[in-house]
């Protein structure tokens, strides 16, 4: 073999090295599951960590299903956790602003902590006043769930089952959750919720992370960039009760059809953002399969966040009530540090008869899936 022959096959040598290497994932997609101590209450809880084959990582702890972190990419494909929430589980258990969690069995409120099905009167725990927030007092979002790590091509998941029995809460019937989490290699964050009761009963389920793209820690999230394809919102009272009139978001703060900067109105002089403090509002997205309920994008680290859902609303809080909580690393959040996007069924359905059912029976299957699609430019 001359030498230009040997310079020649060890360049096509070289570049299919290279080939092989560019085409190689960053990592191996994979789970791990670790004891993440115990609650005041004697019982042990798990941290499981979901990892695609781009290095991109998600936290779940069984109790309260909470998404302790979750990791994305920058514009420079530099990764940084972007949902706010503890190092500990000893301050998941303290005073919580519901950071990461499922919450249920009725996300969001019920007026009056009270609601009628086939007739008959159902009184369910007030921890919101007179209203019941988020499943009352013990929800959800405080019980130990059994958890199994899955997987699936292109993606590593989580599966959650807890059993909610009659009576918890003050809510009727036996309901069997199943709460699924998936980090796929595209780099979505897919979570699947189920649920079957042995007794007509209400349902929401939703996740409440609070998110910055910025990064957790990274200051407030009034510099990013909100759009949410919405022509209405479910108007409401003082209390954030829902009156039963779906308002239009057109000439007003409310309205993100086109992109705006979550700070450009956030403190304009308008009766919906004065009772809510800021954004804390459900938009409505309208019946069908799985449509887009927002789009976020930070414009410093060009990281966007799109969110899709089959559920028919989504509220929008932006963080109004953070006030010097004690978050990871050190980092203090105040005020608006961080935000929230709640697929759901609407705020007090069970007592709005125009609103779309939350009714589950017997032989029917709850099912709400939504999508948290991550990337960046």
């Amino acid at each position: 073999m001359n030498r230009r022959t040997w310079v020649l096959f060890a360049s096509l040598i070289g570049l299919s090295h290279a080939v092989v290497a560019s085409a190689a994932p960053k990592t191996m997609s994979k789970t791990s599951r670790e004891s993440w101590g115990t609650l005041q209450t004697g019982e042990s809880v798990d941290l499981f960590t979901l990892q695609n084959a781009n290095g991109m990582t998600a936290r779940i702890t069984s109790y309260g299903g909470i998404l302790v972190s979750l990791t994305a990419p920058d514009q420079a494909g530099a990764l940084a956790d972007v949902v706010l929430g503890f190092d500990s589980l000893a301050k998941y258990e303290a005073k919580n602003p519901y950071f990461g969690c499922i919450t249920g069995r009725y996300a969001n409120r019920i007026g009056v902590a009270a609601f009628r099905i086939d007739g008959k009167l159902f009184r369910v725990t007030a921890n919101s006043g007179k209203h019941q927030l988020h499943g009352g007092k013990v929800g959800f979002d405080k019980k130990v769930w059994h958890g199994e790590t899955t997987e699936k091509p292109g993606a590593v998941g989580l599966i959650l089952t807890y059993r909610s029995l009659a009576g918890e809460e003050g809510f009727p019937g036996n309901l069997d959750c199943k709460v699924t989490y998936w980090l796929t290699d595209a780099n979505v964050l897919e979570i699947e919720h189920e649920a079957k009761t042995d007794a007509p009963t209400v349902v929401n389920l939703t996740n409440h992370s609070y998110f910055n793209l910025g990064g957790e820690g990274s200051g407030d999230i009034l510099g990013h960039e909100m759009m949410i394809p919405a022509s209405t919102f479910t108007a409401t009272d003082d209390d954030l009760i829902p009156t039963g009139e779906l308002a239009s978001v057109a000439g007003t703060p409310l309205d993100f059809r086109e992109p705006h900067l979550i700070g450009e109105r956030i403190g304009a002089d308008f009766k919906p953002l004065i009772q809510g403090i800021g954004y804390d509002h459900n938009y409505v997205l309208g019946a069908g399969e799985m449509k887009l309920a927002a789009r976020l994008r930070d414009p410093k680290s060009g990281r966007v966040m799109e969110v899709m859902t089959t559920e028919v609303g989504v509220q929008f809080y932006s963080g109004n009530h953070l006030n010097g909580v004690s978050g990871k690393a050190g980092h203090v959040y105040e005020k608006r540090h961080g935000l929230c996007l709640e697929t759901q069924r609407f705020p007090d359905s069970p007592n709005q008869s125009s609103f779309p059912s939350s009714i589950l029976r017997p032989g029917e299957t709850y099912r709400h899936v939504t999508h948290f699609k991550f990337s960046a430019h």
